[in-house]
Formats: structure tokens, sequence, C-alpha cells
């Protein structure tokens, strides 16, 4: 009984799926996933001690601060990704008696609420003392846990730590800590900035116009997208060294902050990158050796260029030899005099480095040396390594011995054989060798046997010690 064309149609139906699949898997695109921005929290660290009664300019220094933040959380009710918190003090006690523990989150952070700290601004009255170093260490354990957050922290003053605490270091220890970034202080009335540059940026408000452009200032550092480009510098100072990670460390914590590949864009030039204006860096390029530049400040706003110095060439090690055998040997890079080991260069493979010079120790037995191994810019320099060959010592019995190469007429030191193996198979470099054994139970010296024999390159040799 034939089947007909009509089963040979679903047969090729049923595995025309199967045979393109290769194909259509090959061809999909690799879905480029944009991490989403970290989401910025703002703690206005807001002062009601009893000195806010006082007047300025065209009120009390309190009502002023009350409406000019208010009107500002209007304008970040609708910004994205961002939320708020409000801690006060100097509000809960009166003056005298002096209250140092006087200060206490009233909002604290979640979503689209700036319509509360709005109403909670309204209703608070000046009273106590000025506990500023204590509401900064208390502050610490206003932000919740999060991965992906950037913690600000705006105090809003008229006057100084009046408690005996030590606001800058306090300031310092919640930045080591990652727990917030440098803090924005907004001094209301007269100049406080001896005092606070070492707590944070200072901005100082002897007017109420001052006062509602630092306002402006600092929250547009805290918001305000900043961008950068990595100039990674050839010998000839152009920017045409990529496809390397750079790592930015918070110069202050010590903290890793972002990685990011270097990439050049589709003219040609170093991408941007979008990084948080409020910290110093040190970054680090990770090529062979790495590169580094300290202390990097960038402007919030604006577009920021850092240059450095990486010329790079590649260096490729060449063998003649199986696939695992090429797994299994490397070699040690090192600059040139220098004795500290740079990588681990397994061969059969080209890895770049910066231009110079370079000493290699090449893990083969026995090991080979080579020094002063020029790297030249956007040049590969090879090095060609003789395959090896195999030798099978048979022993027959236990015992003790080593395995030496001739050179110059001496013998140098290989490697030490297994004492407990009647047999070995050892990957040798190509040259002339000798092997000088005892057996274990041997009582004199008289039965130390040797044998030579030599090595070439893809072949076995069979050593026989007794035969």
């Amino acid at each position: 009984m034939g089947y007909g064309p009509t089963y040979g149609t679903r047969v090729l139906a049923f595995l025309l799926p199967f045979l393109l699949l290769p194909g259509l898997v090959r061809a999909q695109p690799v879905e480029e996933k944009v991490p989403p921005p970290p989401l910025t929290r703002i703690l206005f660290v807001f002062d009601a001690s009893q000195s806010m009664f006082g007047r300025w300019q065209s009120d009390m220094k309190i009502s002023i601060a009350q409406r000019l933040l208010s009107e500002m959380l209007d304008s970040l009710s609708q910004v994205e990704n961002l939320e708020l918190a409000l801690r006060v003090y100097g509000h809960q006690k009166p003056f005298p008696p002096q209250d140092c523990n006087d200060t206490r989150l009233e909002v604290p952070f979640g979503p689209a609420n700036a319509k509360r700290i709005q109403h909670r601004l309204k209703t608070i009255v000046p009273r106590g003392t000025t506990p500023i170093a204590h509401s900064l260490e208390a502050a610490s354990g206003d932000f919740p846990e999060c991965d992906r957050c950037r913690n600000i922290i705006i105090l809003i003053t008229d006057g100084i730590e009046e408690c005996g605490g030590d606001p800058c270091a306090v300031s310092r220890s919640l930045q080591k800590r990652g727990i917030a970034l440098k803090p924005f202080i907004i001094g209301i009335g007269r100049n406080f900035k001896k005092e606070f540059d070492c707590v944070g940026t200072y901005f100082d408000a002897t007017s109420e116009q001052a006062f509602t452009t630092a306002l402006n200032v600092v929250i547009s550092q805290a918001l305000n997208s900043t961008t950068a480009q990595v100039n990674l510098l050839d010998i000839h100072g152009k920017p045409t060294e990529t496809n390397v990670n750079m790592s930015f460390y918070d110069n202050f914590s010590g903290k890793l902050k972002y990685n990011f590949v270097h990439t050049l864009n589709a003219r040609g030039l170093p991408d941007t990158l979008v990084i948080d204006p409020l910290l110093e860096y040190n970054l680090v390029v990770h090529t062979l050796p790495p590169v580094h530049k300290d202390s990097i400040r960038l402007t919030a706003g604006k577009h920021t260029v850092i240059a450095l110095d990486a010329p790079q060439g590649d260096l490729s090690l060449k063998m003649e030899t199986t696939q695992r055998q090429s797994r299994e040997t490397r070699a040690i890079v090192r600059r040139a005099g220098d004795a500290s080991t740079l990588n681990v260069h397994y061969v059969n493979r080209s890895d770049k480095y910066l231009v110079g010079r370079y000493d290699l120790e090449v893990l083969t037995l026995p090991r080979m040396y080579i020094d002063n191994v020029d790297i030249r810019q956007s040049h590969t320099t090879t090095v060609e390594i003789p395959g090896p060959g195999i030798a099978v010592i048979q022993k027959t019995t236990q015992g003790f011995g080593s395995l030496y190469v001739e050179r110059d007429n001496r013998l140098e030191w290989v490697y030490n054989l297994a004492d407990d193996q009647p047999q070995e198979s050892l990957l040798l470099q190509p040259g002339r060798y000798r092997v000088v054994f005892r057996p274990r139970f041997a009582r004199s010296a008289l039965h130390t046997v040797e044998k030579a024999f030599e090595v070439s390159s893809g072949k076995t040799s069979q050593v026989y010690l007794y035969k």
C-alpha cells in the first residue's frame, strides 16, 4: 500500500521547523537590556529650632523656608523615579531645657508623597535646639535597604551644631558606609560655609532669592543626568582603543559604583556614559596592565571627557599541539624587569597588552623563558613555542628519581618522578633528557640507574629503565 504525496507532505511539514531551527536560532539578534535608572531618594533634614522664629527679609525664617520648600515640592511631585522624605529637628521639646535628642522622621520615603511633606511642613512650630550631628546619624536609618538607589540628604538650617556633636564626622561615616552621598547644606540668614564645608556641599542663602536659587541648584544637581566619555588613547593620542572593562569607584568610600565595557559608537567615537555627578571617582581601566585615573570630578548637566593613555598591541602564543594540551599549556607574563605576575596567558590564543616589553615564563616541561618581547601599537606579536612530545617512562618498580634536560654538557633539573608509580607519561619540550633512578627498596647507591633519551615534537618516546 502506497502512502502517496499526502504522507510525504505531512512528514515534511513536521520536520521543517526542526530543519530550520539552527538557522533561526543563529539569526536571532541579541536583545540589549538596558538596566533601569537607579531610584533617587531625597531626605530633607529641616531645622525647626527656636532660632527659626527670627525675622528674615519679608517674614520669619520658618515661614519663608516652609513656603519656598513647599513650592519646590510642587515641581518635584511629577518627577518620575523619585521618592522624598522629611526629617525635622528642634520641634518637639521647648528650649530651655536643651533636648539634644529632639529629631524625628516625620514623613518616611514613599512614592508620590510630596503632598504629605507639604502638609506636615505647615504644622511645624520651632521650639528647641539644633542637634545636627544626631539628626544626620538618625537619618542613616531613614533609607530602607535598596540595591539601586541614590540616597541624598538636603539639610536646611539657620544655625550650627549646638549639642557638641561632630556633623563632619557623621557625614564622613554616612558616605564611607555607602548610606548616602555627600550631603547638601543650605544655610539660612548668614554664611556658615566654614562650619559646613567638611559636612557636604554648602550653599549660602543670605536672602530669599538666594534660598530659592540654592534650592533650584541643589535639586538640579540631584536630578539632572550628567554624561561623560572615556577616551582610551593610542600611542598617537587618538581615542581608538576600546572593548575593555572600566570600573568607576567612589573616591571617598572606595565602593564600586559602575562597570562599563568601553564601546565605540557607530561613528567610531567613545560611547556616552550616564554617571552620577554627585561623586568624585577613581577610574580603573582593566587593560593589561591596568591604567588608572583618580579624583575625577563631573559637573552636573555637562559632558565630561576623561582621557587616559592606553596604547595596546596583541600577543599571540602559538604551539602545534592537541586541543587538550593547548588548554593545559600557559605562560606567565610579566612586565620586563618586574617580578610580579601580570597575566597567565593560554597558548594558541591572543591577548591585548599595553605597548611595552614583557618577559614570558612558559609553563612547559622544562620551562621556557623568553625575555623582552616587544608589544607594539595595533600589532600582533607572535611567539612560536615548539610543540611537545611525550615521554613514557617505564620504571617497573617504585622508587626515587628525577628527570633532567641536558644543556651544554650539564644537567638541569626538570621534574621529580612519582615514587609510587611504576610508569609515568610526561609532556616534554623537544630536547635531550636523562632519567636518574633508584628502586625504593635498594639499600645501595650502586643500584642507581640512568637512561638518556630524546624527545621530538609530536612524537612519543618509550623510556625503559630496565631494558
